[in-house]
């Protein structure tokens, strides 16, 4: 930045569009060179208007402020002069920018002209990683000093210091990582790509290396050295004094949980044992800590290493970063714990090192490129869930996922962070994974997780819907046009051109045979052309549900169509059969594997094997299935036939997870969960999971005034769920969480059924600008992963966070995070479910009632499941609050409560609820 001068400029309206008449209150600037701050210029203007009150009450500016403020006519000459000769930036240029060119217009000026640079887009790029990139939050993620937000000089202020904390980490970045950002930095919004050039000018020059490796020109972390497993003795603490001593060097607070010490002994002697057992912990009796010592201690006295399989990414970075040092601290010694997810949670290099050879498709992807660039050059482990992409980012981060095990480029293997976490694992006494993981490893010939010294299944109620995701057969459309795209027609210069050439090379096979190859993916191409254009024909001839964008249809609603998909398949395999008869002729000719001949032949491989699987996968839809399984064809109707995904899944999958426990049956199992059973059915999940008559359910129960900080509201002065329009109901639930934020401050869940009553709400509560400061958080709505809104809700101590299915459980936000739990429905599964109609219909035909079977006792472990978001320590304290009358006015609805702790339950009107919140969170009873 020698030799530069950056305007910092941060203006408040009265309102988001100058086009409508908006206009500036206020504008700071402050002026950068040299890598200081060296002139700050701000001034309140008067807008010739009122201003709302909305904005005043977001930015303190009221309209006795302004009263005697000059206009911006008055100071256009000045402002227009701070400008001249400057780099214009802001944290947002698209929106301080029209609102000054359309005031230097109104002045008779011309408007500004030159470089901008946006600072959220840079921070997008160089910090991959934020949770959030609102400029109080990444302010505050760097340490920025921000005490007046939403006044245009502390903006503009945090905003200028932002940026000179962005150019020291863009220097600090590899040169190989800083190239690949000019060089691909031309497709941006804002003027960075000179802002690269001269930091890859700064970096070329400077004398110290970076000390990454880089691979096929990508800058990554070098893989850290694998610690060996070291021999130490442990033995379980036999008396209970010797359980207190253990428990008090664990935690700096020691509180005597007696069903803690119950669990660590049930635990202990199942993994000694080598028997399997199955546990209810409820919360606050400290479930993961009370299975992970003796595991640890198993694992120690067995020489073999103990797995515990999650099914939420919180509770294995929970066990990671918390509970293993606990364990650590009381055996005082390391745990030696590792992560290892299923592969698909991993970049796959290779795909991303093609990608970086073609052109980006849009701004999305360019943007997303740039980040996973930055990224790689500081991630350690590799896993996609550390990025916070947006929009078409997210789609792009698909593309790079790594689903196939096979590594085309042998280099490319010491890069590999999947291959690196299994390496990682060998070493380990404690390995963490996922329950897709541990499914998908019991299929592997030579598993990964192979010989143990003990498995806890953590999350246990949540092996069934995993393993019904791993015995899913998907279809969709996206990657497999990528897939087989890869090949191209002959003449499109890719795969099949690249085949001709070197086969013409070798003089085998000849000309004949590659044509007949060329042809036949022709009209395989045309034929599943054919068959996606009468899926989409479908699709919309029966679009009975105009407002809904995203459709789903059973399978057997599109039996017409199983000529044309069956003809699509049959095309695929002569395909297939053609090229694996030309890759055996080419791989036998002399000089096919010389002058890069090898390498491709990999690749051509590679690719074969992926397009086989889709077809093996296209067949397998549209060929004989389970008649009690469920099968669906799913798209967003926006964006036909791009969304489209055909998937199949079994009804019950009982007999898969029993195959898979099958596997470590010469070892002590622990299936456990906080939800297992149910009043009436405590074999519930257990029968769900097929565990055999004989293994028991073992519960442990929080002490009697664990729950004394919650209560349960029943607001019943609601509209009826089922007896108005759904634009009625939603205007009564905002309305409701409104006044619940109000009363709280915020720290607020509220849990949806749908993703459509979920997005509606969020609108009509943003637009309202009724709760314009606080952090409004929405799933499928803000940027990031589940573990991301989590982090930023738990960052802001105003955040709201309006999730749906994976947020009722889970998931932690103790003490004062989470002040209250809003229940917007009764979590029941959709009866257009496909799965639940599949599950429905087998219970049915079993003479058995499916709503009784199955529909309530899912949707009671559900609603006990969000309320134990809510109460994680006898120190804390929240409200349960039910907007669904259902539960007072239904039947089954004292099922519902009788789920729940014994928690008081009150049954009022929404503003005297609201009064009672206030005075129970401002101090009173």
């Amino acid at each position: 930045m020698e030799g530069k001068k950056y305007a910092v400029v941060d203006l408040e309206s009265t309102g988001n569009s100058p086009k409508n008449g908006d206009r500036i209150i206020e504008i700071g600037i402050v002026i950068v060179e040299g890598n200081e701050l060296s002139k700050t210029y701000s001034t309140f203007l008067k807008p010739e208007k009122k201003i709302p009150a909305f904005i005043s009450s977001l930015t303190g500016i009221t309209d006795r402020d302004v009263a005697d403020a000059p206009r911006f006519e008055d100071r256009a000459p000045e402002i227009r002069g701070l400008l001249e000769g400057c780099i214009f930036v802001a944290h947002n240029v698209s929106f301080d920018l029209p609102f000054l060119q359309k005031e230097f217009r109104r002045a008779g000026l011309p408007e500004w002209t030159g470089q901008t640079i946006d600072t959220v887009e840079l921070s997008k790029i160089i910090r991959p990683s934020a949770a959030s990139y609102k400029l109080q939050d990444i302010a505050a993620d760097l340490g920025i000093h921000l005490d007046q937000a939403h006044r245009a000089v502390a903006d503009a202020t945090a905003t200028a210091h932002l940026l000179l904390a962005l150019f020291d980490q863009l220097d600090a970045l590899p040169e190989e990582t800083i190239s690949a950002l000019h060089k691909r930095s031309f497709r941006l919004k804002s003027d960075l790509s000179p802002v690269f050039f001269d930091a890859l000018k700064k970096r070329r020059s400077a004398t110290t290396q970076s000390g990454h490796a880089v691979w096929r020109g990508i800058a990554l972390q070098p893989a850290a050295s694998l610690p060996a497993r070291t021999a130490s003795e442990v033995e379980f603490p036999a008396g209970e004094e010797d359980r207190r001593q253990l428990l008090r060097r664990a935690f700096s607070e020691y509180e005597e949980r007696p069903a803690q010490i119950g669990m660590m002994d049930a635990v202990h002697n199942a993994l000694q044992e080598h028997r399997e057992i199955a546990i209810e912990a409820a919360t606050g009796i400290g479930k993961t800590f009370a299975y992970l010592l003796p595991a640890v201690i198993r694992a120690v006295e067995d020489g073999r290493p103990a797995v515990v399989s999650t099914y939420t990414n919180h509770l294995t970075e929970q066990i990671l970063e918390r509970e293993a040092e606990k364990v650590s601290r009381a055996l005082g010694m390391p745990v030696g714990a590792v992560l290892l997810k299923g592969m698909q949670h991993y970049i796959d290099l290779e795909r991303f090192a093609g990608i970086l050879e073609t052109e980006d498709e849009s701004y999305d992807e360019t943007l997303a490129v740039l980040q996973v660039l930055v990224w790689l050059a500081g991630t350690e482990t590799g896993d996609l869930e550390e990025l916070n992409v947006s929009g078409g980012g997210s789609l792009f981060v698909d593309k790079i996922r790594k689903f196939r095990p096979s590594v085309i480029d042998p280099s490319a293997e010491a890069h590999d962070f999947f291959l690196r976490s299994v390496r990682a694992a060998k070493e380990a006494r404690l390995i963490i994974t996922n329950h897709a993981m541990l499914l998908s490893d019991a299929d592997r010939p030579q598993p990964l997780l192979g010989d143990l010294s003990g498995l806890i299944i953590d999350e246990a109620h949540q092996f069934i819907p995993a393993a019904r995701a791993r015995a899913e057969i998907v279809f969709s459309y996206t990657e497999w046009k990528y897939t087989v795209g890869q090949v191209g027609r002959p003449g499109d210069g890719l795969l099949h051109d690249r085949f001709e050439a070197l086969a013409r090379r070798c003089g085998s096979p000849g000309d004949r045979e590659v044509a007949r190859m060329g042809q036949a993916y022709e009209e395989m191409m045309d034929a599943f052309d054919r068959a996606f254009l009468r899926i989409q024909a479908f699709i919309q001839s029966v679009d009975d549900r105009p407002h809904e964008q995203k459709k789903v249809f059973t399978l057997n609603d599109m039996t017409p169509l199983l000529p044309v998909c069956t003809e699509a398949g049959e095309s695929l395999y002569r395909w297939l059969d053609l090229a694996g008869d030309c890759t055996r002729l080419l791989e036998r000719a002399p000089g096919s594997s010389g002058d890069g001949g090898q390498r491709f032949l990999s690749e051509w491989q590679h690719w074969l094997r992926e397009i086989t699987v889709h077809a093996a996968g296209w067949m397998e839809l549209f060929g004989v299935w389970d008649s009690r399984g469920a099968a669906w064809a799913e798209a967003d109707m926006r964006s036909l036939p791009g969304s489209l995904k055909i998937v199949r899944q079994p009804a019950d999958v009982s007999r898969i997870i029993r195959q898979t426990a099958e596997r470590y049956k010469e070892t002590g199992i622990v299936w456990t969960s906080g939800t297992m059973t149910l009043p009436g059915k405590e074999r519930f999940i257990a029968d769900s999971l097929g565990l055999p008559a004989g293994v028991p359910v073992l519960k442990f129960e929080a002490s009697d005034d664990f729950y004394a900080g919650a209560k349960l509201y029943i607001v019943n002065d609601m509209p009826d769920i089922l007896n108005v329009p759904q634009r009625e109901y939603i205007e009564a639930v905002a309305e409701a969480v409104v006044q619940t934020v109000l009363a709280t401050g915020g720290r607020c869940f509220v849990l949806f059924t749908s993703h459509d009553m979920l997005r509606k709400t969020f609108e009509l509560i943003s637009d309202s600008e009724l709760l314009a400061e606080y952090m409004l958080i929405a799933q499928g709505i803000t940027p990031g992963s589940r573990m991301r809104l989590l982090k930023s809700f738990q960052r802001f101590s105003n955040a709201v966070l309006f999730g749906t299915d994976s947020f009722w459980e889970g998931v932690d936000a103790p003490g004062d995070a989470l002040a209250a739990v809003v229940v917007v429905r009764l979590p029941f599964s959709s009866p257009d479910n496909p799965v639940f109609k599949a599950r429905a219909a087998v219970i049915a035909a079993e003479g058995k009632n499916p709503f009784s079977e199955l529909s309530l006792p899912s949707a009671m472990l559900k609603f006990r499941q969000g309320f134990g978001r809510l109460i994680r320590s006898t120190s804390d304290r929240g409200a349960y609050i039910v907007l669904d009358r259902r539960i007072e006015r239904k039947s089954y609805g004292k099922e519902f409560i009788q789920a729940l702790p014994h928690v008081p339950v009150e049954k009022v009107a929404l503003a005297d609820m609201v009064l009672e919140l206030e005075s129970w969170y401002n101090g009173g009873v």
